[in-house]
């Protein structure tokens, strides 16, 4: 392909705000499918939990022509704690297309990657998506973002940026909101004539750093990468330059480019082309693939430190083996290892003296989906409250904050404020919306007060809140943050769940369990109305005798057993609770099980 006729842009947005969809419709107009092909809804969204949750979670690359241009796409995650995703393939981008809710406006992660596009000095054309809102305000939405890069210190070429309009589940561009809506072909337009070509020597030595990792199952790892100089070829001996320096032979068997959201074999690339090689089975994300007589290796990705860590401990309960398949330590350590090496912004460390692991991340959300993806494959183990990462800086200690951004109907700012003053968090901004009745709170919070919190902001706002967050800056630790007022309900002993008992628990507490479900000594089942454990035998019966009088026996009727997600679930329990993990069941304990609880 020609270099001058090649395009490489990322898009970049907060969280839900149209970026899937808009590559959709990009796709849809460039005649890639036929008129009468079924084609899926957000088609880029690959992975079965990204279908479920409505989220993009890892990066991907895609490819679509217009006129005789071929423009290489890389549909990134939206949510803050994905933003390790962001940092490492804005590299293979020339220019990136940032979108923005024409009603929401800037929103926290919209300043996260803006800031790591300007750090690259890529060029940007701004996209105000969803114009066709009821309440959209496009022109609010402009200024705030030319603010947005006020803000940033943006130089004055990249402050002049390039404005379309949009809505993509319309699919529509347009250059001036009077303008007719018909396709996107502003949209085209403005890629190939703002966004430059790639830079390179074609001539010169082989430098392709890897920014992406997938996997063949006939080929095994296959690093994903823009060539910046030289040509590739298959059969071709080159050098994997490591993040330590080091150099190991290897030899390309295979080259793909990408055509819409699919791997095209070919036999030579050149520069400026986005590519997937597979030759080396041990690849990392940053290391660079060179010419063996002439290596040039280039600087890895710096990626911003981890917030959050857990301790991922194999499963010794009772039930322990019974529904996973993979149960060991050494299970646990050989998929935490291999998630590392493909998602930068993870760290995993063995604790000495136990077979456990530290894994330490950017969020709850982002530890909470490898969770998910482990137990979904069959991995059976036991994980600790999260806990954030401290430093210390002058023999003061130091934790994370963030910055909270919340939007709920005024009726509920009184409770959501006093909630928020309760974990330590501290008010910046308040934002009236023009007209219908939504407030936007904006709070420096100390990650800790955030653990927990969503389901409690969710409960308080009905189900109508939306918060967000972005890691912030270290701060001076603020103390203690108490997690939860109330003790739990912890079994007595290895039994199974009975109506009649758990009818009479109910007085006591909110029960997380049916009737008819086995539990073991020292699981919890519920959550005490008072501030102290309280151990239950959810398994007591009726006593039984042959007298019966009209009406003296009571019916049975349970409320519905309160259910939590994964997420409730990690952010609800103590430091002396865990959270066990099987295929099949997400259950709590408490950790000194059995007599120790009851003495």
């Amino acid at each position: 392909m020609k270099q001058e006729k090649l395009r490489n842009i990322a898009i970049i947005a907060h969280v839900d705000h149209g970026k899937t969809t808009l590559v959709d419709q990009l796709f849809r107009q460039s005649g890639m499918f036929r008129e009468n092909q079924a084609v899926a809804e957000r088609l880029m969204d690959s992975i079965d939990l990204e279908r479920e949750r409505g989220i993009t979670i890892a990066s991907k690359n895609g490819s679509f022509r217009y006129l005789d241009y071929l423009i290489n796409i890389i549909d990134t995650p939206g949510h803050a704690d994905f933003g390790g995703q962001v940092e490492r393939v804005l590299k293979m981008a020339d220019g990136a297309l940032l979108l923005v809710d024409a009603q929401e406006g800037p929103m926290p992660q919209t300043y996260f990657v803006l800031k790591k596009a300007l750090a690259l000095r890529l060029p940007i054309i701004v996209v105000i998506n969803k114009i066709d809102k009821p309440a959209a305000r496009p022109d609010w939405a402009v200024n705030q973002v030319f603010d947005l890069f006020v803000r940033l210190e943006a130089p004055e070429d990249i402050l002049d940026f390039q404005l379309v309009y949009a809505s993509a589940t319309g699919g529509y561009a347009i250059n001036d909101i009077g303008d007719n809506p018909s396709s996107m072909e502003p949209l085209c337009q403005k890629i190939i004539t703002h966004i430059p070509e790639p830079k390179g020597n074609q001539d010169g030595p082989l430098q392709l750093l890897v920014s992406s990792i997938d996997y063949s199952p006939y080929l095994g790892k296959l690093g994903i990468g823009k060539i910046t100089s030289g040509k590739l070829n298959i059969n071709k001996d080159i050098v994997v330059a490591q993040r330590d320096g080091t150099l190991v032979p290897a030899r390309i068997t295979k080259i793909y480019h990408f055509e819409g959201n699919h791997k095209v074999s070919i036999d030579a690339a050149g520069v400026g082309e986005v590519v997937a090689v597979a030759g080396m089975d041990e690849i990392t994300v940053g290391v660079t693939y060179t010419d063996p007589e002439n290596p040039v290796p280039l600087p890895p990705v710096e990626i911003d430190p981890p917030t959050i860590s857990m301790d991922f401990i194999p499963n010794d309960s009772p039930f322990a083996g019974k529904e996973g398949r993979y149960v060991t330590s050494r299970h646990i350590g050989q998929r935490l290892r291999r998630e590392a090496l493909a998602d930068v912004a993870l760290v995993v460390e063995e604790l000495k003296g136990r077979s456990s692991f530290k894994v330490s991340g950017r969020g709850e959300l982002h530890l909470s989906i490898l969770i998910e993806r482990m137990r979904r494959e069959g991995y059976e183990f036991q994980v600790t409250r999260p806990r954030v990462i401290m430093r210390q800086d002058n023999e003061k200690l130091l934790e994370p904050y963030e910055e909270l951004t919340v939007d709920m109907e005024e009726q509920y700012i009184g409770q959501v404020i006093e909630r928020l003053g309760a974990r330590k968090g501290n008010i910046c901004e308040i934002h009236q919306a023009n007209g219908n009745g939504m407030t936007r709170l904006v709070y420096k919070i100390p990650t800790r007060g955030l653990l927990g919190f969503r389901p409690e902001f969710m409960t308080i706002t009905k189900g109508m809140g939306v918060m967000n967050y972005i890691f912030c800056e270290y701060g001076p630790y603020v103390g203690p943050i108490r997690n939860r007022k109330n003790g739990v309900l912890v079994v007595k002993e290895t039994c199974t769940t009975v109506a009649y008992a758990l009818f009479n628990l109910q007085e006591r507490g909110k029960l997380f369990i049916r009737s008819g479900i086995p539990v073991y000594d020292g699981q919890i089942i519920g959550e005490h109305c008072r501030e102290n454990d309280l151990v239950v035998n959810p398994a007591k019966g009726k006593k039984l005798t042959n007298m019966r009088a009209a009406g003296s026996d009571e019916n049975v009727v349970l409320t519905t057993p309160v259910e939590m997600s994964l997420e409730e679930c990690m952010s609800y329990i103590n430091d002396d609770e865990l959270v066990e993990i099987t295929p099949q069941a997400i259950r709590l304990r408490k950790t000194p099980f059995g007599k120790g609880i009851r003495n």
